[in-house]
């Protein structure tokens, strides 16, 4: 099998190519509570209809308890990760978003208890407030904050 010099070149600049546009890391300290902050907030295909299924992947209130409340933001990574170096700072770690965000809110349908938490869910547009960590989102500021 021959193999032409021009395939070469062309793997050898495809591979640089991703090498360069890789997305970077969070510092090793960080990484834990950022990726907690993906897996709880980071819904970029997130529905009102999948609240259920994205909440019983393992989002749950203190002890296992069914969660009451928590908000998925509609936004790729970087644009969420965007609120930590371009948000007006509110205080502490705390920024909030220059643009507003399509979210949903998944609450707790009454009655509910583990292991068969049911949960409702509203779409919504609204600024985020996010607290950062060496420019990392690592917790999502709920309700605290009037705008």
């Amino acid at each position: 099998m021959e193999v032409h010099q021009s395939a070469v070149i062309l793997l050898l600049i495809v591979c640089v190519s991703f090498s360069t546009h890789a997305q970077p890391q969070p510092p090793a300290e960080i990484k834990p509570r950022y990726l907690k902050f993906l897996k709880q907030h980071f819904g970029p295909d997130m529905s009102e209809q999948k609240c259920d299924r994205k909440m019983k992947s393992g989002i749950t209130g203190p002890n296992g308890v069914c969660k009451d409340v928590n908000t998925f933001i509609q936004a790729n990574s970087n644009q969420i990760k965007a609120v930590c170096g371009t948000g007006r700072p509110q205080g502490g770690d705390l920024f909030k978003s220059g643009q507003q965000f399509p979210v949903i809110t998944c609450k707790l349908k009454r009655g509910s208890r583990p292991p068969r938490c049911a949960y409702r869910g509203n779409m919504s547009t609204r600024y985020v407030v996010l607290g950062c960590e060496k420019g990392w989102p690592v917790h999502y500021e709920e309700g605290t904050i009037n705008y």
